[in-house]
């Protein structure tokens, strides 16, 4: 029943069509209702201290977010950055030193915009800056127990089997070999990706990220009145298609080049968005927003226009803006939007978002920041310094270090010490309250809170046990550190198909049990799950981070590998030469 549990959540995952925290929740209830899981055990992952500290690392994160200190560093060494080698290794270099502060997604999402606008203002394509970032940020997150959820959960599974968790720096003689092997690679590895995807123009342009899908209005007097579709896209040099024509009441109609265009037309366009914005200028097209309720547009002087990437855990993703109602519920409207590697010929209001999409969003420009928060999105433009505010920016890194040095100095355990740094966040008036409740991803809290009592199942059903016997005949073949390195090589094979934290639960419990049957030391074992568990880079899908860069990068789903692929064998020949060092196997 454990296994066919696991099988299903694991189909699930895969299928990609459900959300991975109502996966979670259907395996829970079907664990429940099968008795793998007892009712008296099955809520316990609600309290457990895991929740806590992921929790309190995202609290954490957005009041490190808020502060203006990256952008300013960043600015100052640009003058120094001549080469895109040069760009690409401080600013992976950066997201890695972060990402092993704080929780990895966070770190990366305070980089992105940055690294945009350097991209920008250096005419450097965003494509070979933005995945070794990603990549960056998740080989960061190996050096201490907070840079990401696997490490947590391994020290976790360490606890129940020796009663002493790891500690917070336990995670940094290995975390670090492998960062520092992973960016020597990034420093130069940037080549084999794609040159040319993203955003390319300059700040002072609306529209930035290729190609867009938006909607435009044909007025009364415009000169393209009477004309035909092929003249149309004949104005913008072959770079704007008139995907569909919506008219006489709202039938969608898929244009041939030779049908006339009339006043009231309303045209859905595929384009490159310098060509976008001359026919806009030149022929008096006016783009429409997609969204419900009533418009209640502010006068134009003080309307925003501002590109945003849909962050995972959006309230945006799965649904559409009729579904979301955005003017009327958050007032903005959705004036274009671009996915990485894919193209786009659905009406802008029946589009379902996914993470990763780059959007064009129109508001209010005061209001502009909160509607952002409000729906998930992170502006990707660089953050302006608020004058009078550097005690309020430097307060969260104080904190934060604060909290780090409490645990390594074993003044508090980790989630007592991390807890107390969130509420002094909240205080102190780094964040409102409802901007620390708004920090919490609840998908991935519900997730964790869910598997706990699974993996627990893993290891008390026998299942652990049985999957372990099955490595340990291949293990046996080996010598000791050839079955770390099955262990680790397996946590890395399946990431890409679960959530990283789902792989960790499930990974850690037969790591153990197999370090049982070899006789050897279980944390060099556990230490290979979290390395495994922590570095996916192969697709866009196996972790939060990788997602995020994939629509501001331009990148499609194959472009993972190209660069993924040697730094996985880097990764693994790393690591499996460096933990039986750190953690010896006997």
């Amino acid at each position: 029943m454990l296994f066919a549990v696991l099988a299903g959540m694991i189909a699930l995952f895969i299928w990609n069509r459900l959300r991975y925290d109502l996966v979670a929740l259907l395996a829970l209830l079907t664990a429940i209702a099968s008795g793998i899981v007892p009712p008296d055990r099955a809520f316990t992952g609600f309290g457990d201290q895991v929740v806590i500290i992921v929790a309190s690392a995202l609290v954490l994160s957005a009041a490190v977010g808020k502060s203006g200190t990256i952008g300013r560093l960043v600015r100052r060494l640009e003058p120094h950055l001549h080469t895109t080698g040069a760009r690409v290794a401080t600013l992976a270099a950066g997201v890695t030193i972060l990402s092993a502060l704080m929780k990895n997604i966070g770190a990366l999402a305070i980089f992105l915009p940055v690294a945009v606008q350097v991209a920008r203002r250096s005419g450097t394509s965003p494509s070979v800056l933005l995945m070794p970032m990603a990549f960056g940020s998740l080989v960061g997150g190996l050096v201490t127990l907070v840079g990401t959820s696997p490490n947590i959960l391994v020290s976790r599974v360490r606890a129940e089997l020796t009663g002493q968790p790891f500690s917070m720096f336990d995670f940094t003689p290995v975390g670090i070999g492998v960062a520092g092997a992973a960016l020597g690679f990034l420093a130069f590895g940037w080549r084999l990706l794609p040159s040319g995807r993203g955003a390319q123009v300059p700040p002072s342009a609306a529209f930035e990220v290729e190609p867009y899908l938006s909607e435009a209005r044909l007025p009364e007097g415009s000169p393209l009145v009477g004309k035909t579709v092929a003249q149309l896209e004949k104005l913008g040099d072959g770079e704007v298609e008139v995907v569909a024509i919506v008219r006489e009441g709202g039938h969608r109609y898929v244009p041939a080049g030779h049908w006339t265009l009339f006043a009231d037309d309303l045209l859905v366009l595929r384009s490159d968005p310098h060509a976008l914005q001359r026919i806009v200028a030149e022929t008096r097209l006016q783009l429409t927003g997609a969204g419900n309720g009533p418009s209640n547009a502010p006068p134009a002087a003080v309307v925003g226009v501002v590109e945003a990437v849909v962050m995972p855990g959006s309230a945006l993703v799965g649904c559409s803006t009729e579904e979301l109602r955005l003017r009327e519920a958050y007032g903005v409207s959705l004036l274009a939007i671009a996915r990485g590697g894919q193209e786009i010929a659905t009406r802008l209001r029946q589009i379902r978002f996914q993470a990763g999409d780059v959007l064009v969003l129109q508001a209010a420009a005061a209001a502009m920041p909160d509607a952002l928060r409000g729906i998930g999105c992170l502006p990707l433009v660089d953050r302006a310094t608020h004058l009078g505010e550097q005690r309020r920016e430097i307060m969260p890194l104080v904190l934060l270090a604060l909290g780090m040095a409490a645990v390594a100095l074993e003044l508090a355990p980790v989630a007592a010490a991390f807890f107390a740094a969130a509420v002094l966040v909240v205080l102190s008036g780094v964040l409102t309250l409802r901007e620390a409740y708004e920090a919490l991803d609840l998908s991935i809290l519900v997730l964790l809170a869910c598997l706990i009592p699974i993996s627990d199942a893993v290891a008390s059903t026998g299942g652990a046990g049985l999957v372990a016997g099955g490595l340990a005949a291949v293990a046996g073949m080996l010598p000791p550190v050839g079955a770390v390195a099955l262990v680790l090589v397996a946590a890395m094979a399946l990431t890409p198909f679960l959530n990283n934290a789902a792989t960790a639960l499930i990974m850690a419990p037969v790591a153990v049990s197999l370090a049982r049957q070899l006789g050897l030391n279980a944390d060099p074992f556990l230490m290979a799950v979290a390395v495994g568990c922590a570095c996916d880079f192969l697709t866009p899908i196996g972790h939060q981070c990788n997602t995020l860069v994939m629509g501001p990068g331009g990148y499609r789903f194959g472009d993972y590998w190209r660069l993924g692929l040697p730094l996985s064998v880097i990764v693994a020949l790393v690591a499996t030469a460096l933990i039986p060092v750190v953690w010896p196997l006997e």
